[in-house]
C-alpha cells in the first residue's frame, strides 16, 4: 500500500499535532466539558471537594447551607446531608452570601475537623466555622466560631479558604462590598476586607502565626497579603506550594494572581494593570500586577481554578486553569514562569460558580446550571 505525497504530509501535520498536544502547550480551544456525576444536580452548587482519606466521597457545597456527602464512584447513590446551617446563616437580598467555603484541616482523617466560611447575622458578618465530623456526618452542636467580619454591604464577601503547606488556614475576603471600595479598604491595614489572611486554627482559638508580614505592626496581624477586591476561589499549587487566587474586577478588568507574603495587589487604587483610582496617573510603586488579566469582552466575573496536576492531560501540566462566571470561557496560564499570555482552551456556556479537583489532580466545574461537569479533551 502506498500514500500519495499530499496524504503523507497530512498524516504527518496530524501525528505532530499530537505530539504537541501530548508534551507541549494546551492547544487553543482543544477542550470542552462532559456531565460528571449525575445525581449530583442542586441549585447554587458552589463547591465540591474530595473527603480526605476517602478516595470515592466528596462534600457538595450549595449557597443555601446544605452540606452533603457525594458518593463519586456511584452515580445512583443519592447524596446524604453532612451538615445543614441554614438557620445560621444570611443568604437574601443578596446574591453573593450564604454558605461559601469549606477546607479540611490537615488531620481531618483523624480529628474530623473542617472549617466553613458563611455570611452570618444580623447584622451580617463574614464568619469562619470550626465543626467535628463524626462518621458520614457532622454535629451541629460542635461549631466554634473562630472569627467573624462585621460586613457593611451584601456583595464582596470573598469566601475561599484553603490550608497551606504550612499548616496554616488562608482566607480571601472581600472589599466589604458596594461598588469601587468606597472605604479605601483595600489599601488600609485596620481591617481584615480586602485581603488574604493567614491563621493557626490548631487550637481552640486562632492565633496569629508570628512570622506574617505584618504581626507586630501597626496592623491588623491576621493580613497576608492585601490589595484585593473580591478573592473568589483560591487553591495552593500541589507541586509547588504556590498560591493562586481569581480576583473579581470592578467593571472593565478580570485577574489572576500569584499572591506572596505581604504583597500588594493594587486594589482600589488599581484594577487590574491598570489605575482606578484615580483613572489616569496612579502610583503603582510596590504594587504586584496580575499574573494575568482580561477585558470584560471575554467575562464578567472571574472563578479562580487550580494548577493542573492530572493524568490524563499531561500538556496541562504545571499551567493554571481558571475561568468566568459569566462567560463559560476557560483559560490557561503557564504557572512555573512570570510571562507569557493565556491560552484560551475551552467555551462550556457554563455559569462557572468553582472548580474542583478529584483525588487523581483531574478538574471539573461546579456549576450555576444543576450541573458538575468534567474538563476532558475534544
Amino acid at each position: 500500500m502506498s500514500l500519495s505525497i499530499p496524504r503523507v504530509l497530512a498524516v504527518a501535520g496530524l501525528l505532530l499535532g499530537a505530539a504537541v498536544l501530548l508534551t507541549g502547550c494546551p492547544q487553543p480551544n482543544a477542550y470542552t466539558v462532559r456531565r460528571a456525576f449525575p445525581q449530583l444536580r442542586f441549585a447554587s452548587m458552589v463547591g465540591l471537594q474530595p473527603i480526605p482519606g476517602d478516595g470515592d466521597h466528596a462534600l457538595l457545597l450549595t449557597q443555601d447551607g446544605i452540606i452533603r456527602r457525594a458518593n463519586l464512584a456511584d452515580d445512583a447513590a443519592a447524596p446524604t446531608v453532612f451538615l445543614d446551617i441554614r438557620d445560621r446563616l444570611i443568604q437574601s437580598p443578596g446574591p453573593e452570601q450564604g454558605l461559601l467555603g469549606l477546607a479540611f484541616a490537615p488531620d481531618y482523617p483523624a480529628s474530623g475537623r473542617f472549617y466553613i466560611y458563611y455570611t452570618a447575622g444580623p447584622p451580617m458578618k463574614n464568619t469562619i466555622s470550626r465543626f467535628v465530623a463524626r462518621g458520614d456526618a457532622a454535629e451541629l452542636a460542635s461549631e466554634r466560631i473562630l472569627l467573624q467580619i462585621n460586613q457593611p454591604f451584601q456583595n464582596h464577601n470573598g469566601g475561599s479558604l484553603a490550608f497551606g503547606p504550612d499548616g496554616y488556614l488562608y482566607a480571601g475576603v472581600g472589599d466589604g462590598g458596594s461598588a469601587g471600595d468606597p472605604s479605601g479598604y483595600g489599601q488600609r491595614f485596620d481591617t481584615l476586607h480586602g485581603k488574604i489572611l493567614r491563621i493557626d486554627v490548631s487550637g481552640d482559638a486562632y492565633t496569629i502565626p508570628p512570622d506574617n508580614p505584618f504581626a507586630g505592626q501597626d496592623a491588623r496581624g491576621e493580613i497576608y497579603a492585601y490589595g484585593l477586591r473580591n478573592p473568589w476561589r483560591m487553591n495552593f499549587d500541589q507541586a509547588t506550594g504556590q498560591l493562586w487566587t481569581g480576583d473579581v474586577g470592578q467593571n472593565a478588568w478580570e485577574e489572576v494572581d500569584r499572591i506572596v507574603a505581604g504583597g500588594n495587589y493594587g486594589w482600589d487604587r488599581m484594577e487590574g494593570a491598570h489605575c482606578y483610582e484615580p483613572p489616569d496617573g496612579c502610583d503603582a510603586s510596590g504594587m504586584l500586577l496580575p499574573r494575568v488579566e482580561y477585558s470584560h469582552e471575554f467575562g464578567c466575573s472571574i472563578t479562580g481554578g487550580f494548577v493542573y496536576r492530572g493524568r490524563e492531560m499531561p500538556e496541562l501540566t504545571g499551567w493554571y486553569i481558571y475561568g468566568d462566571y459569566c462567560s463559560g470561557r476557560i483559560w490557561a496560564v503557564d504557572a512555573g514562569t512570570d510571562s507569557g499570555a493565556a491560552i484560551p482552551i475551552a467555551d462550556t456556556g457554563r455559569s462557572i460558580a468553582s472548580f474542583a479537583q478529584d483525588k487523581d489532580g483531574e478538574l471539573y466545574i461546579v456549576t450555576f446550571n444543576n450541573e458538575i461537569d468534567k474538563l476532558i479533551r475534544k
